[in-house]
């Protein structure tokens, strides 16, 4: 075993077992800087009002809707993946003190579902309109989803080959993956990322719309670091019932501006970071309602951009492109056999337990987890399950291989309980 070169690793898998097949784990250190070494980084989040964010949450509100109808009638999850959703913009009509709608938003749900086990017919149809209605009540303060969404099923019936993995379900044991895909997670979050993060959740808190009514749901953060200074750059859309003219406006993005500007202040003197705030930087003053920008609903799906399943915050809420991330998208898959959603959200877990409990005291900077499936083999031993480090110069790999490997080995062996808190929605997925 070695320990040395641009990505040295041990020399060999080290092997856990589960009754009897060996799992295919591999630990690695890398020889690159972690990404706070870094001097650039770039971190993005989609707040809950983003057209992307609706979609990855409508959607996965009906995966989760339908997980329950089919615990309920079947005693176990059937074929499903809604994960081809699509937000298309409406039409509205701009005014001070209250613009109106003039064409609703669509809402077009797509991809794969169980309709019939023998006799027995799933509405999954009205499941799907239901589950949507009631997540945009829950969610959207201004959307009437009877009013301002219209709604176009196209789930059909899964391919035979796929929904048979649900037949060939043995009890108590996980069902073989739904496709061949990779994904990776990592630990810890990065100060920036954890900032666009807690920022966004901050401004969609029911505390702030309190104070700030006018302040819309479609919150999105970008940042970008070089070396300790960080820019953000936020856009906000406030309401036009709230808003009574152009100096309104500028008075209300003012105030918010100055509540953004507080708690950056005090993010910073914790985390030693200088940053720098940008309001809505297409504004211009003196063009009217043209120079400001106002929302009727909340959401720019009303009128501007169009939102779409993946497109949108990854399992642990950040877009984080100085990382690898996989392709798949989480939000709507189902939770039993897609690692689209199981391996998303797992890989980040086991990069967690891996860096809770060998974090910077022990010597590990970074863990990144990857996570590779073979169609139709269990989801619990996956083709090989890759934990790379990125280590101090004094830390050895060896001396912490197997604890590693534990880790590794018993959040695969718990899959189950990541299933089950995922089917029922316990887990977040963007």
């Amino acid at each position: 075993m070695i320990e040395s070169g641009y990505m040295s690793k041990i020399g060999k898998n080290i092997k856990g077992s589960v009754k009897g097949a060996a799992r295919n784990i591999t630990i690695e250190s890398l020889s690159c800087s972690s990404i706070e070494e870094q001097e650039v980084e770039i971190c993005e989040r989609k707040g809950i009002g983003h057209p992307d964010t609706i979609c990855d949450s409508v959607m996965n509100g009906v995966s989760v809707a339908l997980c329950k109808e089919y615990l309920k009638r079947f005693g176990a999850i059937m074929h499903h993946n809604i994960d081809k959703g699509l937000l298309v913009a409406g039409s509205a009509e701009h005014k001070f003190g209250g613009g109106r709608i003039t064409e609703p938003m669509l809402l077009i749900f797509g991809d794969r579902a169980t309709f019939n086990i023998g006799s027995e017919t799933v509405p999954v149809d009205e499941i799907a309109i239901s589950s949507a209605k009631k997540w945009f009540k829950s969610n959207l303060r201004f959307v009437d989803p009877d009013e301002h969404l219209n709604y176009q099923v196209e789930l059909k019936e899964g391919s035979a080959e796929l929904t048979d993995i649900f037949r060939r379900r043995e009890k108590g044991k996980p069902l073989g993956a739904n496709d061949t895909s990779a994904c990776v997670g990592y630990a810890p979050m990065s100060r920036v990322e954890r900032l666009v993060l807690s920022l966004e959740q901050y401004l969609n808190s029911k505390s702030l719309k309190k104070r700030f009514p006018e302040l819309g749901e479609d919150i999105k953060i970008m940042a970008v670091r070089n070396h300790e200074m960080v820019k953000l750059t936020v856009a906000a859309p406030l309401i036009e019932r709230f808003v009574k003219d152009e100096l309104d406006y500028f008075r209300k993005k003012d105030e918010l501006y100055e509540e953004i500007i507080s708690f950056t202040k005090e993010y910073d003197e914790t985390e030693g970071l200088t940053t720098h705030v940008d309001v809505n930087t297409l504004d211009k003053r003196g063009r009217g309602i043209n120079g400001c920008y106002l929302s009727v609903l909340g959401t720019s799906a009303e009128d501007a951009d169009c939102g779409q399943v993946g497109r949108g915050n990854r399992v642990n809420g950040v877009i984080p492109l100085n990382r690898p991330v996989s392709a798949e998208a989480a939000a709507g898959k189902n939770p039993v056999s897609h690692i689209g959603k199981i391996y998303n959200v797992l890989s980040h877990r086991i990069a967690r337990s891996i860096y809770s409990k060998f974090g910077k005291e022990e010597g590990v900077k970074e863990v990144y987890v990857w996570l590779v499936s073979q169609i139709g083999k269990p989801i619990d031993q996956p083709k090989i399950a890759a934990a790379q480090l990125i280590l101090n110069p004094k830390t050895s790999l060896l001396e912490i291989s197997d604890e590693i490997n534990d880790i590794v080995d018993h959040e695969l062996e718990s899959i189950g309980k990541v299933c089950d808190d995922l089917a029922k929605g316990k887990i977040k997925v963007c």
